[in-house]
């Protein structure tokens, strides 16, 4: 079983970091005690620009959890028809390909959930297997990945798509001043990407997936995610994340690593979700990669902000489009999220 292809899309809103902080701190005014504070956050979040959904004056407009939902469902099914067209189009496929369809998103809700509305808007097979995957949160794309990879593993004449979409500005909680939130207001972006599967017996090209694994930590639940009220999802982002990254991840790595006869040093491509600066360098740390080995998940973060799901994703596509590792050469894939959790998988260029 392979990973075919990877493809992308966002909004046709792009901003420099700046621009939108300074919409930020117009529209909070003198409730801002401390600009600078504000300004220091989104200048150290390691982001240049990002895509937004919508214009910047747009959304003042919004009103409701309701409505900024509503918006979400808009925007994601069009970015997420494009993303799955450009990966099908980079793996030489067709929409009636697909046997199964995986969607992750943790920004909007919707029932008839958004595959369902993909199915028809794209004009899938009614016989396609559709899995919607909710509260997972930046794991989400990694999840998605494996779950897919577990799917063409049992099926392996078939192909399945992952697609994240994520829009983490219909998001912002725009009276909330509390440090959290500006610096979710620093990092977080608007997109979505898509991944092809394909099973073994498609006879395709690609990173072969050779293994997944998943750990989940016991009693972190506080660690991230949402509080989802009336007022619709609150950022919720732990201090001590970065500590138990540092703590944690090395050990189960190296586990995950050693069960297939590899060790760190022998891997060649790391495809790591870009959560922010510090949850990068806890990730180095932790893993002792102090080479540039995470250049382009940092590269991923300057240029697309952090996208939730979606931004294991992306950095997997620049991998797979830009630098793409030695044939054979060893690699991991790995993201965490809220559970607290997080999400291997290892595979041959």
């Amino acid at each position: 079983m392979r990973i075919l292809s990877v493809g992308s899309a966002f909004p046709a809103n792009l901003y420099p970091q700046e621009v939108i902080t300074g919409a930020i701190k117009q529209h909070w005014g003198e409730r801002l005690e401390h600009p600078a504070l504000l300004d220091r956050l989104h200048s150290r979040a390691g982001v240049k620009q990002r895509y937004l959904s919508f214009p910047l004056e747009r959304y003042t407009s919004f009103e409701t959890f309701g409505e900024t939902n509503r918006a979400w469902l808009e925007v994601a099914a069009e970015l997420g028809e494009r993303a799955i067209d450009e990966a099908l189009e980079r793996a030489g496929l067709g929409r009636q390909d697909l046997d199964a369809l995986y969607v992750v998103s943790v920004t909007g809700v919707a029932s008839p959930s958004l595959d369902a509305r993909l199915i028809n808007r794209m004009g899938l097979r009614p016989d396609i297997k559709r899995t919607p995957i909710f509260g997972v949160g930046c794991v989400g794309g990694a999840i998605g990945l494996t779950r897919a990879a577990d799917y063409v593993l049992a099926y392996p004449k078939q192909v399945a798509v992952i697609l994240s979409v994520e829009l983490c500005s219909l998001t912002v909680q725009r009276d909330d001043l509390s440090t959290v939130n500006m610096i979710s207001m620093g990092l977080f972006a608007d997109g979505a990407v898509a991944a092809i599967l394909a099973g073994a017996e498609r006879g395709s090209s690609g990173p072969a997936i050779v293994a997944n694994r998943s750990v989940f930590y016991p009693d972190t639940e506080q660690i991230m995610g949402w509080d989802i009220s009336e007022k619709g999802f609150a950022i919720v982002l732990s201090q001590q994340l970065p500590e138990l990254i540092q703590r944690r991840l090395g050990a189960d790595v190296d586990a995950f690593l050693a069960a297939h006869g590899l060790t760190r040093g022998e891997i060649q491509s790391w495809v790591i979700h870009p959560g922010g600066p510090k949850i990068l360098q806890a990730v180095e740390m932790a893993l002792g990669l102090c080479q540039g080995e995470l250049a382009l998940s940092w590269e991923c973060l300057s240029e697309f902000g952090n996208l939730s799901s979606g931004s294991v994703l992306k950095v997997l596509e620049a991998v797979m489009t830009t630098k793409r590792p030695a044939p054979g050469a060893p690699g991991v894939i790995l993201a965490m999220g809220p559970g607290f959790c997080s999400e291997m998988m290892l595979v041959r260029w």
